[in-house]
């Protein structure tokens, strides 16, 4: 026990407190701790008090307000006293920051104006304005001007009192509500908005929603009605916290969080009503029909949200059985009614309470007191590798938002999870355990390393014992299921991860790729033959050997005695029960050793580095150690292993060991943490950072609750060192004393530290006998080797400029190389550090001539790092310099500078072994040519063929083929031809064969597209055009075979005829006659088709009769019943009524027509044909025997249809089709084929 500590035992019972006067801010001498746990296993709160302020005149506090922005504290009481106050915090030490902090009042400022007791007082943050009412029905509207408030504005209803004031999210518009029950709605600025009397009811108290579309009205009988923002009426709120409940209730408050700082998880509760007999519900929103109902057995005056809508406290009293009267009490709770702990508060009577912006401090109104009490929340966080890993949440994200802040090189990687459960890390390494998806049952542990990597991911998953057990037990087995495999507490080291739910554990042997000693390797060897993942229910009695399974089953079976906390050595396993049972087994291969009983319930637990210890903080923050392997006598003389052993410390919430020392701890005690060696505490330090590591005599500390206030932009200041009291004594008898004496104290007080430190020193000042034995005791072989090339030294400078190397001095030490005209030293001390630019510059800079080859080492050493920063532009400075000419080709391909990769292409000699990979980078961009140079340049043709057939480019693949005597391109091309054919890519192929002068082969797909395109119903104009191209495609195959057959008439290359010819030539014999012969008829057909129809709507139905005529000889083309319908059409406008005769009784004589279409068409025609005889009124200019299938023997004008009789015409040179001479002055194109008219 410390000097000066109370009989306090941890219940949070408190002794008479002093009382001090206004404006005098000390700590308590005693102060309460008091965690409780929730039903997921452990304590996530502790609190304390920390703070009392007495109001002068012992006048009661009626209530109290702290304003979360801008921090002052505005409290009401009787005889109209009315105080503002702000406690500021001294933050000129960087290590003071947070609650550990100094804090005196900076402001103490009464306000006059109130007469009566002063009952209600809330602020108005985002306008700074306070506003205050009495019990006479006076309100004041306070400003802060020029560092103090005055009055702004006065209201006196003097009718009623005003119950409850309440200001909308954004402050524009504030609701009073009278007891008489009228209501005043007004604006920032002092004006009315509206107002209404709600007669007949007694209010209370009054709260917006966080959209200021509704209002509540709490009333004195209990109820709470819903109104909207105008004053209508909407419905009566559902009390279901009231059910069973007799006798007379009011409520005790309405607290509705606004959303500001985010919700803890998508569809979190957010409205908490409370009333004074205990009963509470917290709702998701106004019309919540299945709230969450908390019953908090106390007497409740006042209830109100954090900051972030997290933690509700509910302030009031309670009796106790072994005590007369009420004791005061705040209780917390989640937003789902976990129960977070009970904070005990002296006094007689608690009035009101307020929480501090940022949620670490709460403010208590009892009797004529203030009370502040600090809050300690179990951050979700972890510290591995020189990295803070900590997770917060964000308003815009539902998933945790996990950082991984590399604290050495200040950089942060971010990683979101959903459904985070907790953080756990060890060596480099952390897991992340998280659940999943809520509709999939199953929980996740994360391996990761220190940037958030995940490297081995483990799935526990239940979805199969659902299956199993929903049949058997039911629905409400598979519940406990979920609840029961809940990993809640998760321990970690070198090798395993052990998961444990209430009932069991899991153990999992994790692989991460790393060097591990032989024993660890010997370990790892035969657990991995025994199975990586194994589950024990925590009343097995495992022997050690392979009565472990998977068998998740375990995880279910009900237990009397749950977990509560667990830890692990590479050597042991601890699991703590709730009874106070401490169980030890064995690792890795899981037996149980030794069983320990204790008097308290763990909340923590934590073994020293060689297991010999075990700490112990109770979910009373009371602090105690555990010897596991003490053999001591009990009290009916049997021998026992194990002691509890004598020191105790309250008050603590978080405790480390050092790695390097079994007897050595760090403590946190409030605001104070303590080092402890073999049991005895140093002085304490000031601080509230929660332990990252204890280590060689340091201790490094992390100010959580700075870092989250803005997580987003962690900053060095927020991890604070400690050095221990040995380690800063050594440091002062080297410094004042010498070396000599400080070698006896450290002699007496050996560490490794403490060794270095003094060979450090004995360095400075070239004591190398001193320095080789410290570097000896502390086995640093690298030391003792640099001390043995230091003897060999000669003159003392150099012996002075080595050691500041050693020290890091780096600049000083080549500045004084340099000044003993030792540039190669310096140089190699550059070398040596991997500092190029040095390098370089010494070079430059140096006399005499530079060495060549280092200096081309330089530059490109230094284009590398540019070039690994992306710079590439920096980077081709330095490689052409360096003469790096692959990596010059990459920094080329990534700037996209290609004319530059050509130049290198070019500059290289033939078959140089970079070619093939520059004309690799030409192809990937599609640079053809370029490409194909380089492959040619290092002797590969078939490469560069391959590359143009990749690019489609098969003129110059037939051509290269050719140059090279390759007979393998016909069938490639073939091959990929049916490749785009099965992947329905004809368009394609077309182009392929076209590209290729593979023309009929092209044309036969042309012609097949343009037939299935007639056959779908396509518009006219695209069949025409499709034909038309398959023509083109002909025509040009004919030109091929012309030209062919003339090279052959004249003898060049008989013999020696490509590969690619001889494959053309036998597509020639199979030609068809419709290919070759008759590759206009489907455009002819299609062009009078639509020439036919643009005469007839032009009006110029003789023409259009005329140029109809000609369809009959397209019905293999165009469907017969299109033609003969046109044909009809035409000549009933032209008044040909024979001829439309003819035409109709072709289409009733069709066979493709159903009986119904052909009634249509007889129907028609007897319309037609009793008005009108069936002659033609004049005569055709065609022979009526062009009716009957007869081919006209004039040509045709593809211009207007009509058969050309004079001599002097105009004839196409594609596709050798005629338009008259007076037609073809009005055209620039062929109306056919579309080509120019020459």
């Amino acid at each position: 026990m410390r000097p000066g500590s109370s009989s306090c035992q941890g219940d949070g019972s408190f002794p008479e407190l002093l009382v001090l006067p206004i404006g005098g801010v000390e700590p308590l001498l005693v102060v309460g701790l008091s965690g409780h746990c929730d039903p997921l296993g452990g304590p996530t709160m502790f609190f304390y008090l920390t703070k009392k302020i007495s109001i002068p005149n012992k006048v009661k506090l009626k209530c109290i307000s702290w304003n979360k922005e801008q921090g002052f504290i505005a409290c009401g009481g009787e005889d109209g006293l009315l105080k503002v106050l702000k406690l500021e915090t001294q933050t000129g030490d960087a290590k003071l920051r947070g609650l550990a902090a100094p804090s005196n009042l900076s402001m103490n400022q009464n306000l006059e104006g109130h007469s009566g007791s002063v009952q209600v007082v809330t602020w108005n943050e985002q306008y700074q304005k306070l506003t205050t009412s009495d019990e006479n029905g006076l309100i004041i509207v306070w400003m802060f001007c020029k560092g103090s408030w005055f009055e702004e504005m006065i209201n006196n209803r003097n009718k009623s009192v005003v119950r409850s004031m309440s200001w909308n999210a954004d402050g524009q518009k504030i609701c009073i509500v009278y007891e008489d029950g009228a209501v005043i709605v007004g604006s920032v600025d002092g004006n009315r908005i509206w107002g209404k009397d709600l007669k007949g009811l007694q209010l209370c108290h009054v709260t917006w929603s966080a959209d200021s579309k509704v209002l509540l009205f709490g009333m004195a009988n209990g109820e709470i009605h819903i109104y909207d923002n105008q004053g209508h009426f909407i419905i009566k709120m559902k009390l279901s916290c009231l059910v069973n409940v007799t006798g007379a209730i009011s409520i005790a408050g309405i607290h509705w969080y606004h959303g500001t700082e985010g919700y803890v998880e998508p569809d979190c509760p957010c409205l908490a009503v409370c009333f004074d007999n205990g009963r509470c519900q917290i709702m998701r929103h106004e019309n919540d029909q299945n709230p969450v109902l908390i019953d908090t057995g106390m007497y409740v005056v006042g209830i109100q949200w954090n900051h972030m809508g997290s933690v509700l406290a509910v302030a009031g009293s309670q009796k106790v059985a072994t005590q007369d009267k009420d004791v005061n009490i705040v209780q917390f709770y989640t937003p789902f009614g976990e129960h977070l702990g009970t904070l005990k508060v002296p006094g007689k009577e608690i009035s009101a309470l307020s929480w501090e912006g940022s949620g670490l401090k709460i403010a208590l109104a009892v009797d004529s007191f203030i009370y502040f009490a600090n809050i300690r929340p179990n951050y979700k966080w972890g510290y591995c590798s020189n990295t803070v890993v900590y997770a917060y949440t964000k308003p815009d994200r539902p998933e945790y938002c996990v950082v991984f802040w590399d604290t050495k090189n200040n950089e942060k990687y971010l990683k979101y999870v959903k459904g985070l459960i907790s953080i756990t890390t060890c060596g480099d390494f952390c897991i992340l355990a998280t659940k999943a998806d809520e509709n999939h049952p199953q929980f996740v542990l994360v391996l990761c390393n220190s940037i958030g990597t995940p490297l081995d991911p483990k799935y526990i998953d239940i979805e199969a014992l659902k299956k199993n057990f929903m049949d058997y037990y039911g629905s409400v087995v598979y519940g406990a299921l979920l609840c029961s495999t809940l990993p809640l507490f998760v321990a970690m080291t070198k090798t395993h991860v052990i998961a444990a739910s209430k009932e069991a554990f899991y153990t999992w042997q994790y692989h991460v790729a790393k060097k591990l000693t032989a024993v660890e390797i010997n370990q790892i060897t035969r657990s991995r033959k025994e199975g990586r993942e194994r589950i024990y229910h925590v009343d097995d009695t495992p022997s050690g050997s392979m009565d472990g399974v998977l068998d998740y089953s375990k995880a279910i079976q009900g237990t009397r005695d749950p977990i509560c906390a667990i830890t692990a050595s590479d050597k042991i396993l601890i699991v703590g029960r709730e009874s106070g049972t401490i169980q030890r087994y064995s690792l890795p291969n899981v037996g149980l050793i030794q069983k320990y009983s204790l008097n308290c319930r763990s909340y923590q637990l934590s073994l020293n580095c060689n297991s010999s210890r075990l700490a112990i903080i109770d979910i009373s923050g009371v602090l105690t150690f555990f010897d596991l392997d003490a053999r001591v006598t009990d009290s009916t003389g049997q021998h026992v292993v194990g002691e509890l052993l004598k020191l105790e410390r309250k008050d603590v919430w978080d405790m480390k060991w050092a790695k390097d020392n079994p007897d050595l701890f760090a403590m946190m005690e409030k605001t104070r943490m303590y080092v402890f060696r073999n049991l005895d505490p140093e002085e304490p330090i000031q601080t509230s950072g929660y332990i990252c590591n204890f280590e060689d005599l340091e201790i490094k500390s992390v100010l959580l609750d700075e870092l989250l206030k803005d997580p987003e932009r962690p900053n060095k200041d927020y991890l604070v060192n400690f050095e221990i009291r040995s380690l800063r004594d050594s440091r002062a008898l080297i410094e004042k004393v010498g070396i000599e004496d400080a070698s006896q104290f450290i002699e007496d007080n050996p560490h490794p530290r403490l060794w270095r430190l003094l060979a450090e020193a004995a360095l400075q000042k070239l004591d190398l006998h001193t320095a080789e034995q410290a570097f000896v005791h502390c086995k640093d072989y690298q030391g003792i080797k640099f001390v043995k090339r230091l003897g060999k030294l000669l003159s003392e400078s150099m012996k002075q400029t080595e050691v500041v190397g050693y020290f890091g001095r780096f600049e000083e030490a080549e500045r004084m190389y340099l000044e003993m005209d030792r540039r190669d030293l310096a140089l190699g001390l550059r070398l040596k550090l991997g500092d190029w630019f040095r390098v370089f510059h010494l070079l430059k800079t140096g006399s005499g001539d530079a060495d060549d080859s280092l200096l081309e080492q330089a530059n490109n050493a230094i284009g590398d790092y540019f070039a690994d920063r992306q710079k590439w532009l920096n980077a081709v400075q330095y490689y052409v310099q360096g003469r790096n000419q692959e990596r010059l080709a990459e920094c080329y391909y990534m700037l996209e500078d290609y004319d530059g990769l050509e130049n290198l292409a070019i500059s290289l000699p033939e078959n140089h072994k970079l070619l093939p990979e520059i004309a690799q980078m030409f192809v990937r961009v599609g640079m053809c040519e370029q490409a194909v140079t380089a492959f040619l340049k290092c002797g590969q043709p078939k490469a560069a063929v391959d590359t143009c057939v990749h690019l489609n480019q098969w003129n110059k693949a037939v051509e290269l083929a050719k140059n090279h005597s390759m007979k393998e391109i016909g069938s490639l091309l073939a091959r990929y031809a049916s490749h785009l054919l099965e992947k329905n890519k004809t368009l394609d192929a077309i182009e392929l064969y076209r590209k290729a002068n593979y023309f009929f082969d092209a044309a036969k797909l042309m012609f097949k597209i343009a037939d299935e395109e007639a056959k779908k119903g396509t518009k006219p104009l695209r069949v025409k055009k499709l034909y038309v191209l398959s023509a083109l495609l002909v025509e040009q195959h004919h030109e091929q075979m012309k030209n062919a057959q003339r090279g052959k008439a004249r003898g060049k290359n008989s013999e020696a005829t490509s590969a690619l010819a001889g494959l053309l030539e036998e597509e020639v014999l199979s030609t068809t006659d419709r290919f070759t012969d008759n590759a206009w008829r489907g455009a002819e057909a299609y062009h009078f088709f639509i020439l036919a129809q643009r005469q007839l709507y032009e009006g110029y139905v003789d023409t259009a009769l005329k140029t109809a005529l000609h369809l009959k000889d397209y019905e293999d083309i165009i469907p017969a019943v299109e033609i003969y319908s046109l044909l009809a059409l035409c000549a009933c406008a032209s008044r040909a009524f024979g001829t439309c005769s003819k035409a109709f009784i072709k289409l009733t004589s069709l066979e493709t027509l159903s009986s119904e279409q052909k009634q249509q068409y007889e129907d028609l025609a007897l319309e037609i044909f009793t008005k009108y005889t069936s002659t033609d009124n004049r005569k055709s200019e065609l022979d009526d025997s062009l009716m009957e299938g007869g081919e006209g023997k004039l040509p045709t004008c593809v211009a207007t249809g009509s058969p050309i009789t004079e001599y002097q015409f105009w004839m196409c040179g594609v596709c050798k089709h005629c338009v008259l001479a007076q037609e073809i002055s009005h055209y620039s194109f062929c109306p056919l084929c579309h080509s120019p008219v020459g």
